[in-house]
């Protein structure tokens, strides 16, 4: 039985033109070893997949919190992000006595909390939330390719690469992107009929 659970908390997908923005609120059991863990862009995906697995398993508690386009497109990234989070500490079981969040921007809980930046290299539990909130934005993205695969979203995660750039610009945005963010905003305002929300 654990006495004290800390919350790690982390976010994946703040950057990208499109796709949701998805956090990961984690409390792990400091009696196992997690020394493996390690923040997931320093991992490989199949490497993520496979303490992604092992995190949902043995993690004594895990939850994830996503922010949909619409939301991103209505409060701005930052207050998404902050709702997202917000939504992982929230649906924990059991519930955290204090978060502890990659950054320097820790949102309002219910709990004590804490922001550290460089977190998700330090502190094991913000490690393994990064991993599982990576691997399911990761595969959110692999359907959105699915939906709409001419924007490569399989291959670049939404993030404005110049494939994905080119992309946006000669089709226009689709529904999957983030109207607020200024080159899906040029793109629309150069594709006028593609607006679509």
């Amino acid at each position: 039985m654990i006495d004290a659970l800390e919350a790690g908390v982390d976010e994946v997908g703040r950057g990208p033109l499109a796709g949701p923005v998805v956090a990961a609120a984690v409390c792990l059991d400091p009696s196992d070893d997690w020394q493996a863990l390690r923040d997931s862009k320093r991992l490989s995906a199949r490497r993520r997949a496979q303490l992604d697995g092992i995190i949902r398993e043995q993690a004594a508690a895990w939850a994830l919190g996503i922010a949909d386009v619409e939301e991103i497109d209505a409060l701005n990234i930052r207050g998404a992000t902050h709702l997202a989070m917000q939504r992982a500490v929230n649906g924990l079981r059991p519930a955290p006595v204090r978060v502890v969040v990659d950054g320097n921007d820790a949102p309002t809980f219910a709990y004590p909390a804490r922001a550290v930046i460089g977190g998700d290299g330090l502190i094991a539990a913000i490690s393994a939330a990064s991993i599982i909130a990576k691997v399911y934005r990761d595969g959110v993205l692999e359907q959105l390719h699915e939906q709409y695969p001419d924007y490569g979203f399989n291959r670049h995660r939404g993030y404005p690469t110049a494939y994905h750039r080119r992309q946006l610009a000669r089709l226009g945005p689709c529904p999957a992107h983030r109207c607020s963010f200024a080159p899906v905003r040029a793109a629309l305002a150069f594709n006028p009929e593609t607006e679509s929300r």
